[in-house]
């Protein structure tokens, strides 16, 4: 079953489950993008990926031409990205801006996170806001600016606030189903023919307690 969030001629936007890859991996298994090629009945190219074990918005576009455009929003950093996080230890600013300069470590695929630029790092930068509270654990909304591999993994766990269930990233305890509490919420683009202003909103996943806990504060 595929959660579809918009589809036409030139695009087709999902809210991917956690635990599913975007792509085809190494492992072998199911990803979305066959799944959505499938019942579209033609092959697509994903413009955005999101993490395996994260949930929400991803965007395929339908033709090359609808792909070359929305890849230049990427890269001129007018697509507007907005993340949920669920954090156990809340930042010490309720909002803010985060700026550090990730070094990919391929073998172990993960990102390590410098407050100064090093030699093979690449400037990565969120903002942030807390949104809310409960007796555990605190929501955060996160504005991508750029689009760095385990970027906000790897900025959050750098200040002490790493995302639930993600023991790459320094959380104590995975989740059950493998997942992280990091969801793609929102997203904003220009359509690639037409020109007006897409607008998407990816729901939170329904049957997880935590994510169901916060639903009341957006």
């Amino acid at each position: 079953m595929l959660d579809i969030l918009y589809k036409d001629h030139q695009i087709f936007a999902l809210n991917k489950p956690a635990g599913i890859a975007v792509q085809t991996d190494k492992t072998g298994d199911p990803a979305l993008q066959g799944l959505a090629e499938a019942y579209c009945k033609q092959p697509l190219h994903a413009v955005n990926r999101i993490d395996r074990p994260v949930s929400g918005l991803v965007v395929f576009a339908k033709t090359k031409s609808a792909m070359t455009a929305l890849t230049e929003q990427f890269r001129s950093r007018s697509v507007e990205k907005t993340y949920l996080a669920v954090v156990q230890n809340p930042p010490q600013e309720p909002e803010g801006t985060l700026v550090h300069y990730l070094r990919k470590n391929e073998a172990k695929n993960l990102a390590k996170a410098f407050t100064e630029e090093q030699p093979g790092t690449e400037r990565a930068e969120i903002r942030y806001r807390l949104l809310g509270s409960s007796e555990r654990y605190h929501l955060l909304e996160i504005q991508l600016i750029t689009g760095r591999h385990h970027q906000i993994r790897a900025q959050l766990a750098a200040i002490g606030c790493p995302v639930k269930g993600d023991v790459k990233y320094g959380f104590r305890r995975s989740n059950r189903d493998r997942s992280i509490h990091l969801h793609a919420w929102r997203i904003a683009f220009d359509h690639p023919v037409s020109g007006e202003r897409i607008r998407l909103e990816a729901a939170l996943p329904k049957e997880d307690p935590v994510w169901l806990a916060f639903s009341g504060m957006l």
